[in-house]
């Protein structure tokens, strides 16, 4: 139960991550947004949206990776389904079978 609410989580993280990052502005558009490219009218100033954006892409990177982490370390303690060979039971069974064969063997009248 809850490795399917981390993982639907992770994805939504996963596509939020990737809308910051496509929102982002380039390194070339910083010269623009200084010579008044219309950048300054926004809601964040300037220089504001690419602080805002550039911490909240560090974030939900911090939470995609965490969230990564534990997914991970919950599937490794999940309790894989033991073969037939990890079985103590059936171990036993297959270490007494050659004793039981060479009892009968004995019975045989030759």
């Amino acid at each position: 139960m809850l490795i399917n609410v981390l993982t639907i989580v992770y994805l939504c993280i996963a596509v939020l991550l990737v809308g910051f990052i496509l929102i982002q502005q380039g390194k070339g558009a910083d010269m623009g947004a200084s010579f008044g490219a219309g950048a300054a009218g926004t809601v964040f100033g300037s220089a504001g949206s690419a602080n805002f954006l550039s911490r909240t892409t560090a974030i939900l990177a911090i939470i995609f990776f965490a969230i990564s982490l534990v997914i991970g370390n919950l599937n490794t303690q999940a309790q894989a389904p033991k073969s037939q060979f990890e079985d103590l039971s059936k171990v036993e069974q297959l270490q007494q079978l050659p004793a039981e064969t060479q009892q009968q063997n004995n019975d045989i009248p030759q």
